[in-house]
Order: structure tokens, then C-alpha cells, then sequence
């Protein structure tokens, strides 16, 4: 878990820790002050995603800003034929892990692509853990997969990609790792570019998403993404089971989750308590307009 380069600061004044969570030692950031908030990040980012709001948010919140398994500089679990190591359930449980070592029982929760996957997972599976559920934009990866038409499928072509068997995508992102980053990026945002990231946050993304193990486990990822985690999805769905925490849905105007039928209706088949809108912005809405954003989330998780 050693850092490939000295990267910048972007937390100053939050302490960094890494934390052994029954085997997965799991990197994170804490700092700030009140009731406590987990910040998850998604694809293909790491825990520095949320640099842009993490000074307002540590106002009135403890943060906690962990890297998932696999991302970032958190360790990396061992594939399986199953998947079931990246499975979002088994995430969950490790930050559910995570949190309690650090003496939060229940608590506040925020996440972004695959760590709103892993958020809504862990207030599906500990309802009694989560106090409130922010999720960025994504709609649930059972409903991703029944709406995989043409159209769809060609603005998240990643997901059939990244969950072809390895080692086929690992070889080819390898092999230009960063274009394949910077390309991912710039293209889900509003202005198709990097603009809205920084040259600071760009390099914490470069120097992890460069190592061929750490792709790997990303892969495997989007493989649980296509298999196991559809699985859970539809066990919910089938049990009526739906997440208890009231649930606020951003998404951004011109990102992934806002196509075809409104996040909120989808949302609210899952949830009995939801609210949100879009922010002006693509898919990465905490570095696009972190303005805008901070004003839907904090008067919701401060009620």
C-alpha cells in the first residue's frame, strides 16, 4: 500500500489512518467536527474526490473518507469466481467494519457511482446503521441492466467492458492507462473535459488507476456489478425489502443517471422516503459544482 509518488495535500488538517478491517486494510481520511459522515467514492476515483466540499461539510460533520477495497491506497482483496470480495454487500461490510473501529454506531452517509452502489447496499443490509442516505448520480444496478437498450448501453458502455473476464480489459486499459483515464473522465462530465478536476486531484487518480493491480480489482468491481450484485438487487426487490433511511437522489443534468425515467420515480421503488433534483452538471457533481450540490445536501443531512 505504498504510495507510488509523493502526492499532493488535499485534506490539510485531516488525519490520515489506515485500518485493518477484518483483513482488508482500509486507507482513510478523518477530520472535521459533529455527528459523523461517511463519504464513499466511485469510479474511477479515490476517497480525493471529495476535496472540493470536505472544508464545508467538516463544519458540521466528523468526515469519514475512506478509499473502497481496491481503489486508492486500501488494500486489495482477492478475486474469486464469484466475485464476491467486490460484491457491494461485502463492501458494505467492511465499512461497516470501518466505522464502528472508529466508535461510529449509526451514522450519516453519502455516495458516489460505486460507492452509492456500496452506500445504498450497506442501508439496505444495516438499516439500523444509517441515519440518512445521499446517493450521486446512479440509479440501482438492477435497473441499470433492465434498461440496457441501444442508447443506454452505448453511454455506459463501460459496464459490459470492465465485466468481460480477465485478463482482457486489464490488458487493454495497461495498456495506456492514463488516456484511458483522462478519457473516462472528461467524457462524463457537462463539458467533455478535465476542467473541473484540478491538476492536484488528477494526480492522486493517475497514480493509483496506473497500477495493473489496482486496475484489476477495479474489473472485478464491474464483474460483481454484473453478476453477484444484480443477484442481491433482485432478492431485495423480490422480498419488498427497501432502504428505511430517508434517501436524497442528486444527479447531474447532463450525467448518467438523469436518462429516461426521472432518478425520483426509480428511487422511489426502493425507498418510501425520497427527495432530490439535478444540479447543473455532468456525472462527477462534486467536482463540477460543488456550489450547487452542497446546497441540496446539507439541509438534508443536518435535519
Amino acid at each position: 500500500m505504498s504510495d507510488p509518488v509523493v502526492l499532493p495535500e488535499l485534506f490539510p488538517g485531516f488525519e490520515m489512518r489506515c485500518i485493518d478491517c477484518d483483513g482488508c486494510e482500509i486507507h482513510c481520511r478523518t477530520g472535521g467536527d459533529g455527528p459523523p459522515l461517511l463519504l464513499v467514492h466511485g469510479y474511477p476515483q479515490s476517497h480525493a474526490m471529495w476535496h472540493q466540499i470536505a472544508p464545508d461539510l467538516a463544519q458540521r460533520f466528523t468526515l469519514i473518507l475512506p478509499d473502497l477495497p481496491g481503489y486508492g491506497r486500501s488494500s486489495i482483496p482477492e478475486p474469486s469466481a464469484d466475485h464476491h470480495a467486490y460484491s457491494k454487500r461485502a463492501m458494505a461490510s467492511t465499512l461497516l467494519v470501518l466505522m464502528r473501529k472508529l466508535g461510529h454506531e449509526r451514522f450519516r452517509l453519502v455516495g458516489h457511482d460505486r460507492g452509492a452502489r456500496v452506500s445504498y447496499r450497506m442501508a439496505l443490509d444495516h438499516p439500523d446503521c444509517v441515519e440518512r442516505l445521499a446517493v450521486l448520480d446512479i440509479l440501482p444496478t438492477y435497473d441499470y441492466w433492465q434498461r440496457m437498450d441501444r442508447n443506454f448501453a452505448l453511454k455506459i458502455y463501460h459496464w459490459a467492458f470492465l465485466a468481460q473476464p480477465a485478463p482482457f480489459p486489464e490488458e487493454l486499459i495497461a495498456a495506456s492507462a492514463r488516456r484511458f483515464l483522462d478519457h473516462t473522465l472528461a467524457s462524463w462530465t457537462a463539458d467533455k473535459s478535465l476542467e473541473s478536476f484540478g491538476a492536484e486531484a488528477l494526480q492522486h487518480y493517475h497514480a493509483f488507476f496506473s497500477q495493473p493491480d489496482r486496475i484489476a480489482a477495479t474489473c472485478e468491481d464491474y464483474r460483481a456489478g454484473a453478476t453477484i450484485d444484480v443477484d442481491h438487487d433482485r432478492q431485495d426487490l423480490e422480498a419488498g425489502n427497501k432502504v428505511k433511511a430517508p434517501l436524497l437522489a442528486v444527479w447531474g443534468a447532463t450525467g448518467i443517471a438523469q436518462a429516461g425515467e426521472t432518478p425520483l420515480d426509480v428511487w422511489g421503488r426502493w425507498a418510501d422516503d425520497v427527495s432530490g433534483g439535478p444540479v447543473k452538471a455532468g456525472h462527477f457533481v462534486t467536482e463540477e459544482n460543488p456550489k450547487e450540490l452542497l446546497g441540496m445536501l446539507l439541509p438534508f443531512l443536518e435535519q
